[in-house]
């Protein structure tokens, strides 16, 4: 399993002016094909608004807490819910976005979503 005791978080700033969308996007993400045991690479996009008086994730703890995936045998499906399950947990956004795009294999590109809260229109199909 991912190991989340990697993950640490700071204080969202405060934000007069509004809340914040926060966006990390990750290119180099690899996990295993569990059917295969060969590697799978894609992108994650991460998304979300903090709550009020809420958590960030700090960068640092969340590209190890990625990596911690490369030796896991996950479809793309699983990789995606599990992502957003351990942020949602750790975090507890308004609302949570996670995207992953998969690098073509037999011809086939995979896009996953997967949310939490209500995700702005703007932010949804992107």
């Amino acid at each position: 399993m991912p190991d989340t005791t990697l993950l640490e978080v700071f204080p969202a700033p405060a934000c007069d002016g509004g809340p914040i969308v926060i966006e990390h996007v990750s290119d180099e993400f690899t996990s295993l094909c569990p059917k295969t045991g060969h590697p799978d690479f894609g992108s994650v996009t991460l998304r979300y608004q903090p709550a009020p008086g809420g958590v960030c994730v700090e960068l640092k703890s969340l590209k190890l807490y990625y990596q911690s995936f490369r030796s896991e045998g996950i479809f793309y499906e699983a990789v995606t819910s599990t992502i957003r399950d351990h942020l949602v947990e750790l975090m507890k956004p308004t609302w949570l976005q996670i995207i992953t795009d998969w690098k073509g294999r037999g011809g086939i590109r995979s896009l996953i979503r997967a949310e939490h809260g209500e995700v702005p229109p703007e932010w949804r199909g992107r």
